[in-house]
């Protein structure tokens, strides 16, 4: 039966595009199926402010009444202020191994961009490099961390078949926090904080905004340099401080400061994916009981680590090591006093060497490559 691909115009469609990956990983036990309200909330044109600065158009491809896959097509005015290169992205792509519908799902992205000046596709993000980012090539075989992707082993295949080449890879890196520090890093952290130069602290609550403001103005300068960089927006800044009140204690967030100057930040949230396995989407009737039981009264067995940084100025120096150092070990202590043994890194640029290099001295490990592709659009 032909496949057709039409763009989400109503609650029914959307319906059908948040339903689209229950088909194709039901026999996956490593998926997770993400929450319909948060899912409903990130793709709202009202509620995510990232349309304040971008359009999007949600697609669906159906064999007759069956909807088999999706995508999103995207254009972000910020990036483009910024890199200049009339690229437009796609994101959400989900698919069975089934070459047309791979085939028509990027058809469809790839005639919305066009329509709008766009020269070239790059994906998949969802919607932002600063979402989800990367296609999973590799770590198939463990459940995703929150807020990162998982996927069939045949995508790669599919998304190459139509013309795609490789433009980044990205790292998630597993950790287990029991694992000590090496003689040599303990030695250059402890120098580092008997200089009397250095200081580190808790995120304070209490202080919301003035820490929010801390570690945006430390992640815009440490990331600026890096590879599809997008600043954060006041709007984005004003979400993720809520968020953060909601789900984290104090000690979640580290901030190094030297000689008064906060200079390096580390984040780490409870890795929900792990109270949302067995909840298929759904926080009602029960599931919301459950969610809140578990968020305020549990130990989350795993954490992640979404945002580290250090500012520039300090990069490629001892005391920039130190400063890293400083503030992960400052999580890593908090975390097991409570009982979470196991934290994922992610992500980590596959040529930001210097950073890999002192993840791995710590003694994470690899586990899970995420692939950005990118191609010219005829």
């Amino acid at each position: 039966m032909t496949v057709t691909v039409r763009a989400v115009k109503g609650p029914t469609d959307l319906d059908a595009f948040l339903q689209v990956p229950f088909a194709l990983y039901r026999d996956d036990p490593h998926w997770i199926a993400p929450l319909f309200l948060e899912r409903r909330e990130h793709l709202s044109r009202k509620k995510n402010p990232y349309f304040k600065h971008a359009e999007a158009e949600l697609f669906v491809a159906w064999r007759g009444a069956e909807p088999v896959g999706r995508i999103s097509a995207q254009i972000d005015r910020l990036r483009l202020e910024r890199h200049r290169d009339s690229t437009g992205q796609f994101g959400f792509i989900e698919a069975p191994d089934d070459g047309e519908v791979f085939q028509a799902l990027i058809a469809a992205a790839e005639a919305w961009l066009k329509g709008r000046s766009m020269t070239r596709i790059q994906g998949p993000f969802s919607f932002s490099i600063n979402d989800e980012t990367g296609l999973l090539i590799d770590g198939f075989d463990t459940p995703p961390a929150m807020l990162m992707g998982h996927a069939r082993p045949y995508y790669n295949a599919r998304v190459l078949d139509l013309g795609f080449t490789k433009a980044k890879d990205v790292i998630a890196y597993d950790y287990n926090g029991l694992t000590p520090l090496a003689p040599a890093m303990a030695a250059m952290m402890l120098k580092a904080k008997n200089s009397g130069e250095l200081v580190l602290r808790s995120f304070s609550k209490k202080h919301l905004a003035r820490d929010l403001a801390i570690i945006v103005d430390i992640f815009n300068d440490a990331w600026s340099g890096n590879w599809g960089f997008v600043p954060w927006t006041q709007e984005e800044i004003d979400v993720l401080g809520k968020n953060l009140k909601l789900l984290i204690a104090d000690q979640y967030i580290a901030i190094a400061e030297h000689r008064g100057e906060p200079v390096a930040m580390a984040v780490t949230l409870p890795d929900l994916n792990g109270w949302i396995s067995d909840l298929n989407g759904r926080l009602m009737p029960f599931g919301w009981a459950k969610l809140a039981w578990r968020l305020f009264t549990g130990v989350p067995q795993a954490v992640r680590m979404p945002l580290m940084g250090v500012k520039r100025k300090y990069h490629s120096t001892p005391f920039g090591a130190a400063l890293a150092l400083g503030v992960i070990d400052q999580l890593r202590a908090y975390h097991l006093a409570r009982g979470t043994r196991r934290a994922e890194l992610s992500w980590i640029l596959e040529d930001n060497r210097p950073m890999r290099r002192m993840i791995e001295a710590l003694g994470a490990t690899a586990y899970k490559t995420y692939r950005v592709y990118e191609k010219p659009i005829a």
